[in-house]
């Protein structure tokens, strides 16, 4: 009665340590995975072929400093569109991606003391609630654009958030 005791007790310390082992391992490859993981997520690049980052559109936006304290930094993208009506046919260019500023409309005057708009300009601008963006350096003939703001455009990085966020 007592062998089948012992052997019992040296059978059940072995699936301890054995369970122990197991566990130690599976939460050490759990635990790497998600080290690995956050790291390959979190590595910010500057690469053109990768903007993924608010930074890097600051500091590549024309006159950076003015962007950011008269405005906000931009992508913008340009492209041209072709339209025939005999045939009706629509046809677009490549776009073109930019670095870009967009200044808030108290802010326009940087652009007349710099006489790079005219008050006819403004004022076209002011009437249609508009405001001035501009791609290029201020100092090197930049092209500028009356632009409208357009509310009804959603971010949907944001809505797919809080949706995810909602749903777990």
């Amino acid at each position: 009665m007592l062998r089948r005791t012992q052997s019992s007790s040296k059978k059940s310390t072995f699936n301890f340590r054995f369970n122990t082992l197991i566990l130690a391992i599976i939460g050490a490859a759990i635990l790497l995975g998600i080290v690995i993981g956050v790291s390959f997520s979190s590595v910010a690049t500057s690469d053109p072929e990768n903007v993924a980052n608010r930074s890097f559109i600051d500091s590549s936006a024309p006159n950076a400093d003015i962007c950011v304290q008269y405005g906000a930094s931009a992508i913008v993208t340009d492209a041209r569109l072709f339209v025939t009506l005999n045939p009706f046919k629509v046809y677009v260019t490549q776009p073109r991606m930019l670095p870009g500023c967009v200044l808030r409309s108290s802010d326009w005057a940087i652009l007349q003391q710099k006489n790079l708009v005219t008050s006819e300009q403004v004022s076209d601008c002011k009437k249609r609630l508009n405001t001035f963006a501009f791609t290029g350096k201020l100092e090197n003939s930049p092209d500028i654009s009356c632009v409208y703001q357009n509310d009804a455009a959603e971010n949907l990085f944001i809505s797919q958030a809080n949706n995810a966020a909602i749903n777990h």
